[in-house]
């Protein structure tokens, strides 16, 4: 009778790690490693706190100009702005409102200035990285409302990214500017989905 009770125990213990084993795999594969996230406007999703070390921008990554084309009417407003330091990176993402895919050019200028006008634009940090979200449209063709936080939105001290300023929409694409802490810093650009929302990280 002893020998029947434990063999209970057993399986009832192999049940319960089981279960835990697939529990824990579930989350990594929705989230990958969760670094600690500090958030300057919002909250971020979880899905933007997973990170692998292939998601890292490393020495090996280019610090070049990066571009994507827009999907075919993509109609896209930056609806939301928000930073985060990881662990090896920093974190720029935009949301967009609307719909399609976006495209992008990014790279590091020698001066921010703005579409249209020419106007300089004063952009704190060592570096500057221009962002040119491709697909965009005005409020009133995408027809969600348009970020309305704060600019310059600042980013956490000591991180590559120091802040972030503006999101101005010219013929079709939308600029921003990413004040980094010194030039040459690996980045990576990328789009997440669910919102839509362009990532751009950046070598700590």
């Amino acid at each position: 009778m002893m020998r029947v009770r434990a063999a209970v125990v057993l399986v009832a213990a192999a049940l319960v790690v089981a279960g835990c084993s697939a529990a824990d795999g579930e989350r990594d594969s929705d989230v990958g490693v969760a670094p600690t996230v500090t958030e300057t406007v919002t909250s971020t999703p979880p899905s933007e706190t997973g990170s692998t070390a292939s998601d890292v921008p490393t020495d090996g990554e280019s610090a070049g100009p990066k571009t994507a084309p827009a999907g075919e009417g993509a109609r896209l407003t930056v609806t939301d702005i928000r930073t985060g330091s990881h662990d090896g990176f920093d974190r720029v993402v935009y949301e967009l409102g609307g719909s399609g895919r976006p495209g992008w050019r990014v790279a590091y200028v020698d001066e921010a200035l703005q579409d249209g006008s020419g106007f300089p634009v004063d952009v704190a940090g060592g570096a500057i990285l221009e962002v040119q979200i491709t697909g965009s449209a005005y409020p009133f063709d995408s027809g969600v409302e348009p970020y309305a936080g704060p600019d310059p939105i600042r980013a956490q001290p000591g991180g590559s990214v120091v802040e972030v300023r503006g999101a101005l929409v010219f013929e079709g694409v939308t600029q921003s500017f990413i004040g980094v802490s010194e030039r040459g810093a690996p980045f990576t650009v990328d789009v997440l989905t669910n919102p839509t929302r362009l990532v751009i990280d950046v070598q700590r």
